[in-house]
């Protein structure tokens, strides 16, 4: 079974929604999702955010992160899933910001590198709230390394929500 529907079905059967802050798969995270017949179920909107006054205007990541840190790094992954679930309103927040290539990689971030963020909403005043990242390198052509990090970052949020 391909991880959009493994997803879709845990979700569904929580009665939980997960929102996606897409920077380098530019939406194909919500095209995933959306190929499975019914994920209005539990796949509530999906947020391409590509430059750094996207991610600060629609995410609320912090200007001040974004200098210090740059796009492609885990504080901004970290705000990221944070900022769509909360904005959303739902259980579960998954967000991507990294380098496709072909080019833009350093030898600290070389092309590949990508932060994947996942965010919980727990109940209010429960304290169990929380947020992972991880980071990751892909190897390929810029649609390959595009298709790995979307659907990494379905595995880390079914992962996250099976852990749960």
């Amino acid at each position: 079974m391909a991880i959009e529907e493994r997803i879709g079905e845990v979700l569904r059967e929580r009665g939980e929604y997960v929102a996606a802050a897409e920077s380098c798969t530019g939406g194909l995270i919500g095209s995933l999702l959306t190929d499975v017949p019914g994920s209005s179920d539990y796949f509530d909107r999906s947020v391409v955010t590509y430059t750094y006054d996207a991610k600060l205007e629609e995410l609320g990541v912090p200007r001040e992160i974004l200098d210090s840190e740059g796009a492609v790094s885990e504080p901004v992954a970290e705000q990221m899933a944070r900022g769509v679930r909360d904005g959303a309103g739902v259980t579960w927040g998954v967000a991507t910001t990294g380098i496709a290539g072909p080019s833009g990689g350093t030898d600290e971030k070389p092309v590949g590198t990508v932060y994947i963020g996942v965010a919980h909403a727990g109940e209010w005043g429960s304290g169990e709230s929380w947020c992972s990242v991880e980071r990751y390198v892909f190897d390929g052509t810029r649609t390959e390394i595009k298709r790995q990090i979307a659907e990494r970052a379905l595995e880390d949020l079914a992962d996250a929500a099976v852990g749960e």
